[in-house]
């Protein structure tokens, strides 16, 4: 990399198209682009260019080697330029933000007795397809509904073979599958059932909306109400999915509407899906790296990395400006989908509205996104700001909360909670099982796990010093810019001996409570100082306080349970892990294997006649 000579290799690169690649000094990709001639791109980077852009420049300057691959045609370079960046992830490449996978509805119409099922692929297998889907709720919803309609198996059983093999499945008794797997449906009969199914995902909802009020009708009359019951409860399911699926045009045509809203920062992209001429859902996608690039240039890397990805193209997609080589575009998609694909941008009629509404989409989005950070960093990052005014520090990001909980110094323990810029970080969090106190002495507890925690994070960083490794990757080395104490004075002033005792200097703030146990104040260098109890501040002291107590208890609970179990039952002569787990899982309770008999005890395959009595003996001496 060291000889390497920009000026040189620009002189070399030919005039053909294909991608580029621009690394950094430590061999990072930065950039990913494609090229109609490799020659002028690459080469415009370099030259004294007004106008191009403070984040191009800022690469630019960072760029210590660049390489390229040629290809025969823009096409392919496309291509190629798309799996790449999908690869690299490059810093200064505009980024979809986006691992989702839309659901389909498979009917496996190559079975001689097929099924509706959920799918995330769609493969060349002889099934019928019908999405994608933005919603996988919806998708289950409605194939629970096709199956309880039309009496559709759910089993994997392989029919006609495996008829008779075996009993029919809880679905068969419950009156929701015909039972084939019986023998007593015919193949022709099933397949009806499968093509109304068909249809009815097809979209035409009125023959099956007409057939079930006549059942219901029908059911009525004959005073069965029950079965009236539940063939209206199925026609309001049928009405529910057919109203969702509303006409959006009468071209019947599959097509996506793609709008887009951003600002400097941040962009969000809206995207309609109408499948058959149906708006079937929505869905919206994030940008990152946009900086100042215009909305055609997002849009443009939205269309190439979405639908690079997604397994179904639509024939015509709608967007709200023309993007740049939307002929390569629209040449790639042909491909992809293997039929003609059309870009097109409406400019009126009901197109164009469609577009407009998926636009104040997009634009809604973007705002609520938005106001949800900046609530979620006034929860955080600005709850933190304020105890650090509250208590005149600077640089609080780590907090560690300590607790004890024990009852009547039974199983003493101690929690440990961690937040980092004002949110639970809990991968750090840490329990203590107390060694060295048996009694109830909160103070004693509260002193042995604080010089444990802090030891442990000296000794730990001192053996990764030792072993040159860097210090973050150890979970005890990062020592807290605060520590707050689940009381006031006097546990402050046991972690402030701890400290000393150590020779580490780290603020200590006391969470001072109420007769009601609610946090009112905050106990700092001897002085307690009043908190405003609407303020984000309070609130996430309270949050911390309340973390730190929950993740004791629900330690000392665990902790005490099995203390009972073991006491109640290892305790008996010849009666080990096996055995006592055997009579939990049988009995359920220690009650109930108290007031089991011996014969009752010996049914167990596991306890046998003379550990049986031993049990009753030692319950009932």
């Amino acid at each position: 990399m060291s000889n390497f000579d920009i000026k040189e290799e620009l002189k070399k690169l030919p005039s053909k198209p294909g991608v580029y690649i621009m690394r950094d000094e430590n061999e990072t990709i930065m950039y990913v682009g494609k090229a109609i001639n490799l020659h002028n791109r690459v080469r415009s980077y370099f030259r004294n260019n007004i106008g191009r852009g403070p984040q191009i420049d800022q690469m630019v300057r960072q760029i210590a080697r660049f390489e390229y691959i040629v290809t025969d045609s823009e096409l392919e370079a496309l291509v190629l330029e798309n799996n790449l960046i999908k690869e690299n992830s490059p810093r200064y490449n505009t980024l979809l933000k986006d691992d989702k996978t839309y659901p389909y509805i498979k009917v496996t119409v190559f079975e001689d007795y097929p099924r509706v099922l959920f799918s995330r692929l769609m493969k060349k297998d002889k099934s019928r397809y019908f999405g994608p889907f933005t919603s996988a709720a919806a998708v289950k919803d409605t194939i629970e509904l096709i199956n309880k309609i039309y009496g559709l198996r759910t089993c994997n059983r392989v029919l006609p073979r495996d008829i008779g093999a075996d009993r029919p499945c809880l679905n068969y008794h419950m009156k929701q599958c015909c039972g084939p797997c019986t023998g007593a449906v015919p193949k022709e009969e099933y397949k009806k059932r499968v093509d109304k199914a068909l249809d009815f995902l097809n979209g035409n909802y009125g023959v099956i909306i007409k057939d079930l009020e006549q059942k219901m009708n029908a059911a009525s009359e004959e005073l069965d109400f029950e079965a009236a019951a539940k063939y209206r409860d199925l026609l309001n399911s049928v009405k529910v999915v057919a109203q969702k699926q509303k006409m959006t045009d009468s071209s019947m045509e599959d097509k996506d509407i793609v709008a887009i809203a951003s600002d400097d920062k941040d962009a969000v992209v809206q995207v309609f899906f109408v499948r058959d001429g149906r708006l079937i859902g929505r869905e919206h996608f994030y940008m990152t790296h946009v900086s100042e690039n215009p909305q055609a240039e997002i849009l443009l890397n939205f269309v190439k990395q979405f639908y690079a990805g997604t397994p179904f193209i639509p024939r015509e997609l709608m967007l709200p400006e023309s993007i740049e080589d939307m002929e390569i575009i629209e040449q790639w998609l042909t491909q992809r989908k293997g039929s003609r694909v059309y870009i097109t941008v409406p400019e009126r009629g009901q197109k164009e509205k469609l577009m407009e509404l998926a636009t104040q989409n997009a634009q809604l989005i973007l705002s609520k996104d938005k106001e949800r950070i900046k609530r979620e960093e006034g929860r955080t990052i600005g709850a933190v700001k304020e105890i650090e005014n509250l208590l005149g520090i600077k640089g609080l990001e780590r907090m560690e909360a300590y607790d004890i909980s024990n009852i009547s110094g039974f199983a003493n323990v101690g929690s440990m909670v961690v937040y980092e810029k004002g949110k639970p970080k809990k991968s750090d969090y840490r329990k203590f099982r107390i060694k060295s106190v048996a009694g109830p002495d909160d103070y004693a507890c509260m002193h042995e796990v604080l010089t444990r925690r802090l030891l442990h994070g000296i000794e730990e960083k001192h053996d990764l010093e030792v072993r040159d490794i860097d210090a973050q990757y150890g979970s005890f080395t990062k020592f807290p810019d605060l520590i707050l104490m689940d009381g006031g004075r006097g546990q402050v002033n046991i972690c402030l001996q701890v400290l000393d005792e150590l020779g580490i200097s780290i603020p200590v703030c006391g969470m001072v409570k109420d007769d009601n146990h609610r946090t009112r104040g905050l106990y700092y260098n001897n002085v307690e100082l009043p908190i405003d109890t609407r303020s984000e501040g309070f609130k996430l002291i309270t949050r911390i306080q309340d973390e730190a107590h929950r993740f004791a208890i629900e330690y000392h609970r665990s902790l005490r349970s099995k203390a009972q179990v073991k006491s109640s039952l290892d305790d008996i002569p010849g009666i080990g892990p096996a055995r006592r787990k055997a009579l939990m899982k049988h009995f359920k309770s220690i009650d109930d294997i108290k007031n089991a008999s011996v014969e009752e005890l010996a049914q167990i395959p596991e306890i046998p006649e003379n550990a049986a009595k031993q049990i009753y003996e030692f319950f009932h001496q």
